[in-house]
C-alpha cells in the first residue's frame, strides 16, 4: 500500500512582509503615539510604562553629601569604638573621661547609622533616601541640643565645642535641604 506524501509546507514570511507587520502592530496597539506623545516599541513597554518617568530627579550634590555623611559617621564611629579617650578629649578639650562604656556605645550606635548611610548611597528609591536624610537631620539636631545642654551645665567653652556646634547646625541645614529637594514634585515639561 502506497502512502500518500503530504504536500510540502509553505512557509509564510509574515515577518518580512511589511504590510503584515504593520497590521500586527496596529492590532496590538503599539508603534503609534499614546496620550503622552510616547511611541512604544512593544506592548510590554506600553503596559509597564516608561521607567524614566519614575526615576528620582536627584538634586545636585546629593550623592556627594550621602558619601560624605557615610564617611563621617563611619570615621567617628570607629574612633569612638577604638579610641574613646581621644574622641572625648578632642570634643571637650582636656576634660577627664570617667567611663569609656558610654562613648563606645555611642560609637556602636553611630556604626549602625553609618551602615544605613552606606546602603542608602546605592539606592534610587526616593523614600529610602528621604528617611536617611531625615535620620541624619534628627541625629545632628539632637547632638546639637545635647552638646549645648552639656555646655550650659559645665560652663566649658572651647573652640572645638564651638566648631562642633557650628558644624552640626550646618549639617542639619544641608540634610533638611536635600530632604525637601528629594521630596519635591517634579515640574511638568
Amino acid at each position: 500500500m502506497a502512502t500518500k506524501q503530504p504536500p510540502p509546507l509553505m512557509k509564510k514570511h509574515s515577518q518580512t512582509d511589511l504590510v503584515s507587520r504593520l497590521k500586527t502592530r496596529k492590532i496590538l496597539g503599539v508603534g503609534g503615539e499614546d496620550d503622552d506623545g510616547e511611541v512604544h516599541r512593544s506592548k510590554i513597554s506600553q503596559v509597564l510604562g516608561n521607567e524614566i518617568k519614575f526615576a528620582v530627579r536627584e538634586p545636585l550634590g546629593l550623592r556627594v553629601w550621602q558619601f560624605a555623611s557615610a564617611v563621617l559617621f563611619s570615621g567617628i564611629a570607629i574612633m569612638a569604638l577604638a579610641f574613646p579617650d581621644q574622641l572625648y578629649d578632642a570634643v571637650f578639650d582636656g576634660a577627664q573621661v570617667t567611663s569609656k562604656t558610654p562613648i563606645r556605645l555611642y560609637g556602636g550606635a553611630l556604626l549602625s547609622i553609618s551602615l544605613i548611610m552606606w546602603n542608602a548611597l546605592y539606592t534610587a528609591e526616593k523614600v529610602i533616601i528621604r528617611w536617611t536624610l531625615l535620620t541624619e537631620a534628627c541625629y545632628f539636631g539632637v547632638q546639637f541640643l545635647v552638646v549645648t545642654a552639656t555646655l550650659a551645665e559645665t560652663g566649658l567653652v572651647s573652640l572645638g565645642i564651638l566648631l562642633l556646634l557650628a558644624s552640626r547646625l550646618l549639617f542639619v541645614a544641608i540634610s533638611v535641604y536635600y530632604y525637601y529637594q528629594v521630596g519635591r514634585k517634579p515640574k511638568k515639561v
